[in-house]
């Protein structure tokens, strides 16, 4: 049996925990911050947990 490949974009995107969970960034960050607020830039600079139901599809993308 071939060996299970990992999707590059999600091995770019997402990072495994130490218990499991699946860290993510936040999008609308990466241009256009022109016009956005100091406010809503500094809210998308923290990272958060993809949700439970997205959790599975992720693992398997990432071959974990």
């Amino acid at each position: 049996m071939p060996k299970m490949k990992t999707k590059s974009s999600a091995k770019k995107r997402f990072t495994l925990t130490g218990t499991g969970k699946i860290k993510r960034k936040h999008a609308y960050h990466s241009h256009i911050l022109t016009k956005k607020t100091t406010k809503q830039k500094r809210n998308l600079t923290h990272t958060g947990t993809v949700s439970v139901a997205d959790t599975p599809a992720i693992r398997e993308m990432l071959g974990k």
